[in-house]
């Protein structure tokens, strides 16, 4: 499958062809709806939205969903606002040369950011629509109605016309007011306000079908391992055995037996193509490359928090001083503390990334399963030295994202070998290259302490967090020195150094807050390298932000629920507090109850946090088999808050997705290493959930407030979770684990 689509031919696609016309608020010139992203202005109407010949209605954005259903949210949205069906809005997402810059997938911002500029795009194009209808039929326009697309005389049903008459595959001529920013921070809006959450038909309600399910099912779905170019080779990249080594040898003879090997040698980088794939597999493995002699990089892994610890700090930062924290732990009955900590972990993607690149003198194509295609154009355009606007992005279906992947190291190893050998090469990873390569979640340590007065009231609350980079290197591949590739040729690093607080509302009098990042193990083209990993940060923050609440609540003797209730002060924190505790039936206790059934430990943890504008609380039930420790989470309640609810049904979708995943981090997921390199490079020296280990069930209750922006729902729930499992293994067992995974060793070590 090879996709080259520009506005026309997709119109064309859909038997709507651009023409010459005469109706106010339509552009009359077919000349500028040729294939060419100059034309493509973030103040234009049609940037946005277009209407095809049939009335039905295309929503153009640039981002991209990856899998949520964040597509759905945007087709409501889109109907809601132009009284169309559902069914006859389509999408057209990512591709650099049709949407304009709106920052690619992120969990959070798909809906709230982007969601709200095609809200208003929609709205007025409706309200340019049905002027133009006015003009037309010859009333004013607020005698019309519109029913799916249909404008019509109020009390005149027969005098009517079609948004396909109208402006059926013509472009809008309509300037909004732009922000002047890219990325998620996109706005415009124009004259029309976007109708009250009382007028909406599809928005806040089920049913809108997720579209593409019977595709993936019967494998029919086109995606990026499926994209095919003419004259295209097959590239591998080889990874050296000690990180931080480099070739400074390589025996092409080895490979000789080959057909139509071609090795691809520069600075640091080194890779391969030959016209057939499995060709290529077997000269990555047969190539002899002599490697420099370097001291292995990183410390034994039991070392790992201690090095932490001692590391010196790159940048203290986010620092929140309330009251006055010395004094209250100076005065303090008692201080409480506790220490927590976090592997590092691989996003360990379905498969590993996929990309095809066709570099050319004066252009490149790129076809990647990443989530920030316009991103990826401005890596690539770097790298190469062209202007981005001869970069073309094809954004495809991959494997699955939830932040920076190995799908931008694929693609710029795709390009640099494209561009080496002067044809189209598809370099496909293995497992190894994805699981031992791609960028992982920090490893860090969480200090908490409380000062806490002799009648048990808390004085003053202190928590910091010390780890590795959540961008080490940034979230995406929109420079080369981002990805493996461009560190390997040597591009300049720079690093951000951030990791950040936690974001809660427990009204402590006194209060201090604070990150600590560190450099990075080694600095270049490491396999430890660290990036965005859903909810950047947030969980690992968070797991030791609310085990040790917990831990708060049996040091003052008071329950888990009531400490929450009493220390929270935001009504919404409040609400989804109280809202999941009367859905799990929680029943009131201090300390662990270890109730024992048959030959299993049961046990409830809550744990809340906020993101942004979403509020969630969890409880978790476990159970651990008192012979072996294994833990199996059977049960979740959620009460979650994200404002606006778009399409309760794919929130909902979203949440189990997230929970499911979250929980085989807090309970499996931990990058193993040794000094020379990672060697978690499988499924087996990688485990993660498989079908046995899922919940039996997951019970979300979503708190809508219609009146409220939307809020993201595709990160927060992530936040607390890992915490409410730790809770629920401590009131199951009376074992406070503080150190991710929660395993069994770890269960069985604390009973001994």
């Amino acid at each position: 499958m090879t996709l080259q689509m520009n506005r026309r031919e997709f119109l064309a696609g859909s038997g709507a062809l651009v023409v010459s016309v005469l109706l106010p608020g339509v552009q009359n010139a077919a000349a500028a709806t040729q294939a060419s992203r100059h034309d493509l202005k973030p103040d234009q109407l049609s940037s946005y939205i277009s209407i095809n010949q049939d009335g039905s209605a295309v929503g153009w954005v640039g981002k991209v969903d990856m899998g949520q259903g964040t597509d759905i949210g945007w087709i409501k949205i889109i109907a809601d606002e132009l009284d169309l069906h559902p069914d006859r809005v389509s999408m057209v997402q990512g591709h650099t040369e049709e949407t304009v810059d709106q920052g690619g997938a992120s969990g959070s911002t798909g809906i709230w950011r982007a969601g709200l500029a095609l809200r208003n795009a929609a709205a007025e194009a409706r309200l340019t629509l049905v002027e133009m209808a006015a003009a037309k039929l010859g009333v004013a326009a607020d005698q019309l109605v519109v029913d799916n697309g249909v404008v019509s005389v109020k009390g005149t049903p027969g005098k009517k016309t079609t948004y396909g008459e109208l402006i059926g595959g013509k472009h809008f001529n309509v300037q909004l007011e732009w922000n002047k920013q890219y990325g998620n921070l996109l706005l415009v809006k124009g004259r029309a306000k976007p109708k009250a959450a009382s007028e909406y038909k599809v928005v806040g309600k089920p049913g809108t079908r997720r579209r593409g399910i019977a595709a993936k099912l019967y494998g029919t779905a086109e995606n990026m391992v499926d994209v095919k170019v003419p004259g295209m080779l097959h590239g591998r990249v080889i990874r050296p055995p000690v990180a931080g080594a480099i070739p400074v040898a390589v025996d092409e003879a080895s490979v000789k037996n080959i057909p139509g090997v071609k090795v691809v040698w520069q600075k640091g980088f080194i890779g391969l193509v030959a016209p057939k794939e499995w060709d290529a597999v077997r000269a990555a493995r047969a190539l002899k490359v002599t490697w420099s002699d370097v001291k292995p990089p990183f410390p034994d892994q039991k070392e790992i928090y201690n090095h932490i610890r001692k590391a010196k700090v790159m940048k203290r930062d986010n620092e929140q001083n309330v009251g006055d924290v010395d004094a209250a732990f100076a005065g303090a009955a008692r201080v409480v503390e506790a220490t927590y900590e976090w592997p590092f972990q691989s996003h360990a993607s379905m498969a590993p990334a996929c990309a095809v690149a066709d570099v050319r003198a004066d252009q490149i194509t790129v076809w990647t399963g990443g989530q920030k295609p316009h991103h990826c154009r401005d890596g690539v355009a770097l790298m190469f030295g062209l202007p981005d606007e001869k970069v073309i992005v094809h954004s495809m279906v991959g494997p699955g994202s939830y932040g920076r992947n190995d799908s931008g190291d694929a693609t710029m190893d795709a390009a640099v070998l494209s561009k080496a050998v002067g044809k189209p090469v598809r370099v496909q990873y293995m497992r190894h290259d994805g699981t031992q390569w791609d960028p992982k979640a920090p490893a860090s340590v969480h200090t908490a302490r409380a000062a806490v007065d002799k009648d048990g009231k808390v004085l003053a609350w202190h928590y910091e967090s010390k780890g590795f980079s959540r961008q080490e290197f940034f979230r995406d591949e929109g420079k080369p020195e981002r990805t493996l590739a461009g560190q390997l040729l040597d591009w300049p690093l720079k690093p951000v150094w951030l990791f950040g607080p936690p974001s809660e509302s427990y009204k402590f009098d006194s209060r201090r807050l604070a990150s600590e990042t560190i450099a990075p193990l080694l600095d270049r083209a490491s396999p430890l390298r660290t990036s965005h990993f859903r909810d950047p940060a947030g969980p690992q923050v968070h797991f030791g932000v609310e085990s040790f609440m917990d831990e708060l609540a049996i040091a003052t003797n008071t329950d888990a629920v009531q400490f929450r209730m009493q220390y929270l002060s935001n009504k919404a924190d409040l609400a989804v507090v109280k809202t999941v505790a009367e859905k799990a039936n929680w029943q009131p206790h201090v300390g662990a109850r270890k109730q024992l059934r048959g030959d299993v430990y049961v046990g409830q943890g809550l744990a809340y946090a906020v993101r942004g504008g979403t509020r969630v609380a969890v409880v978790a039930e476990v159970e651990v088999n008192r012979n072996t420790g294994k833990v199996w989470a059977r049960r979740f309640y959620v009460a979650h808050d994200c404002g606006q609810v778009i399409a309760p049904d794919l929130v909902k979708q979203t949440l189990e997705a997230q929970i499911v995943q979250t929980a085989s981090r807090a309970l499996m997921e931990e990058v193993k290493f040794d000094n020379r390199n990672v060697t978690s490079t499988d499924w087996n020296t990688y485990p993660i959930f498989d079908i046995k280990d899922v919940p039996e069930t997951i019970d979300i209750t979503l708190l809508d407030h219609p009146e409220q922006p939307p809020f993201g729902a595709g990160e927060a729930t992530v936040r607390p979770l890992s915490a409410a499992l730790a809770n629920a293994i401590f009131d199951a067992t009376g074992v406070r684990l503080r150190q991710l995974p929660l395993t069994a060793e770890k269960i069985k070590a604390g009973w001994a």
